[in-house]
């Protein structure tokens, strides 16, 4: 497989801006499919829940998702019934490799068809991650997971699945894991460089999100000040570190968005 170098410097500042808390109508849209294609390949084996090995030997880290933890086998199970043994097409912001040597890249089954991506999520068996992506390719990602929570597919027919900001505890114990929060944000402060969500009065010790004010600023050049999120309903996504008390490091806005119910 020859990749086609396309790199791309217009992927950070739509993320930037124009992701910012939006609230999702489930409407699809191609975006992911529309990046540059950088290559295609037979897919020869299956690793694990997100990476594809091709016959050339390349190997192949689907973009944009993060597997459900809880069930690797059922997600391993519906890669491999959609891919094996199939020619597929990779679509990028760049070829550049990974640490491991591995291609990130959005991958479609065949020449326009749908991406496996999507099709992870939308039979909930994967959750959105926190690649960037274009705004139209990040929504479509975001309206599958919403449908399959909706009809409680997958890994969905649990319903704890997204993690209650209130239960501190429960954030503890997921620490170093991919997770999805949502809760009420009771205040949000500016200590230095960064601005902080917090979750719980106990400010100190409850879940909160972190910000670096470099981001906040850019953000607020393009929608609303964080401040005004104070009593939202914010859902939010990342991996969870313990610091005085769990929080998740929000580097791109595209992380949070409004989960209604105010």
């Amino acid at each position: 497989m020859t990749f086609r170098r396309t790199r791309t410097r217009w992927l950070t500042s739509i993320c930037g801006g124009a992701l910012v808390l939006a609230q999702l109508d489930g409407a699809a849209v191609a975006g992911c499919a529309e990046l540059p294609v950088l290559g295609e390949g037979v897919v020869a084996s299956v690793i694990d829940a997100r990476t594809l090995r091709l016959a050339d030997g390349a190997e192949v880290r689907l973009a944009g998702i993060e597997p459900a933890g809880e069930q690797p086998e059922a997600a391993v199970a519906l890669l491999t019934s959609l891919t094996l043994g199939r020619r597929v097409v990779l679509h990028g912001a760049d070829d550049v490799p990974d640490r491991y040597g591995r291609q990130r890249a959005f991958v479609a089954m065949q020449a326009g068809g749908e991406l496996v991506q999507r099709r992870l999520l939308a039979e909930g068996r994967a959750l959105v991650g926190i690649d960037r992506a274009p705004t139209d390719c990040r929504k479509d990602l975001l309206a599958a997971e919403a449908a399959a929570r909706g009809a409680a597919s997958g890994i969905w027919v649990q319903d704890n699945v997204i993690k209650n900001a209130a239960n501190s505890g429960d954030m503890v114990a997921r620490t170093g894991r991919f997770t999805v929060v949502e809760g009420r944000v009771v205040s949000v402060r500016e200590v230095g460089s960064t601005v902080y969500l917090n979750f719980s009065g106990r400010w100190t010790r409850g879940f909160a999100v972190t910000i670096s004010r470099r981001i906040a600023g850019a953000n607020e050049a393009a929608g609303p000040a964080l401040k005004s999120l104070t009593g939202q309903r914010i859902r939010v996504r990342g991996w969870i570190e313990h610091r005085a008390g769990p929080v998740i490091v929000v580097r791109d806005l595209a992380q949070m968005e409004r989960a209604g119910g105010d």
